[in-house]
């Protein structure tokens, strides 16, 4: 299920990566709350949109562009796998992202982490306030659309930060293992904060479920 935590995530979606014999199709997950109980911080219209609209079109296009793989994978056509990955990587991406997205948001965020997750932020960047500060401060310098990241890198037990353009995935594209993204496309906020993306951001702490984030901390530890 795609609300577990899991040590990379891009291994639920490996049909989004090649070629598998009984693909079984990519679906839309449920929210795991109402369109507006992330009120007021989050309105219900832009949730019903971005989840219904948005990924859900990731989805549908993430389904077309495989079939068209696997189509070009059985004829040997190179060219035509080449030609597709830009939509295999914005489609899956976007696929990936949104599904994170959503179990990292809850009614009952904001506050701070406990335990491990918050020692481990205090140690890698000083203090959870400037945690923050960094975090907010990448998710508002990215430029046109993307995502902000809080990720793990494995190879060296330590949390970073990362800004991602697009729908590109964090672990595809760095190799950090996505714990908690902020999406910084204006699908996400341009409905209630118009284009001022750093008030949606100074608003989206409210919501952050820590404890969503710290199972996927301690899910990458083992």
């Amino acid at each position: 299920m795609l609300s577990r935590a899991v040590c990379g995530t891009s291994r639920q979606l490996a049909p989004a990566l090649g070629y598998l014999g009984s693909r079984q199709k990519h679906s839309l997950p449920d929210l795991p709350y109402d369109y507006g109980a992330l009120e007021p911080h989050i309105n219900a219209q832009i949730m019903q949109l971005h989840h219904s609209k948005h990924h859900a079109a990731y989805v549908n296009n993430l389904n077309v562009t495989e079939e068209k793989y696997q189509e070009a994978l059985a004829k040997g056509d190179v060219t035509a796998q080449i030609a597709l990955q830009p939509a295999l990587k914005f489609n899956g991406g976007g696929h990936i992202n949104h599904s994170i997205f959503w179990t990292n948001l809850s009614p009952n965020g904001g506050g701070e982490p406990k335990g491990e997750l918050l020692e481990a932020i205090k140690r890698d960047f000083g203090s959870f306030d400037k945690f923050k500060e960094k975090l907010t401060a990448a998710s508002v310098g990215v430029q046109g659309s993307g995502w902000g990241w809080l990720g793990f890198n494995k190879e060296r037990g330590h949390l970073q930060i990362a800004a991602c353009p697009n729908q590109d995935p964090l672990q595809g594209t760095t190799g950090l293992i996505p714990l908690l993204g902020i999406d910084v496309w204006e699908h996400a906020y341009y409905l209630q904060y118009k284009n001022v993306r750093p008030d949606y951001l100074k608003a989206i702490w409210n919501v952050i479920n820590w404890e969503n984030v710290t199972e996927r901390y301690m899910a990458c530890k083992k």
